[in-house]
């Protein structure tokens, strides 16, 4: 039923619940895992004109990749993972990837990183809902 699933990725614990789901998920279906996280230029001093390494490079040197720990947990299940960051609109830049790489399911977390979470994730979760072209799963934090 799902060949390619998304899930974009901020590192905070709503998203690594997503993850989970995403990777039951993909484990279920032999599907591939995408694993995305985006550069917020309205964010960040990083703007989208930028050295695509550079911003690696500040990121590994600032916390690391946030989408480490879901490409980890997708090997240690041996399942297929592509890992992907992007700099932009996070909203824009998710409907972009789910256009270009053929995905047919994305699985958000509702709750971002900060006590922002609404006008953060939240707020990218609700955009990419009300405008993808494929199924979003969306995966509340749970209590636990």
């Amino acid at each position: 039923m799902y060949e390619s699933i998304l899930v974009p990725t901020d590192g905070s614990e709503g998203a690594i619940q997503a993850a989970e789901r995403a990777l039951d998920m993909a484990e279920r279906h032999d599907a591939t895992l995408h694993v995305l996280y985006v550069v917020d230029v309205r964010m960040s001093p990083i703007d989208s004109k930028m050295d695509h390494e550079e911003v690696l490079r500040l990121l590994e040197e600032v916390s690391g990749k946030p989408t480490t720990p879901v490409v980890e947990l997708a090997e240690d299940r041996d399942i297929s993972v592509t890992e992907a960051i992007r700099i932009g609109v996070p909203h824009e830049i998710i409907r972009g990837y789910v256009d270009e790489n053929g995905i047919d399911l994305v699985v958000m977390g509702t709750h971002g990183r900060t006590g922002l979470e609404h006008a953060l994730l939240g707020g990218t979760t609700d955009k990419v809902v009300r405008t993808s072209s494929v199924p979003v799963l969306t995966v509340p934090l749970s209590e636990a």
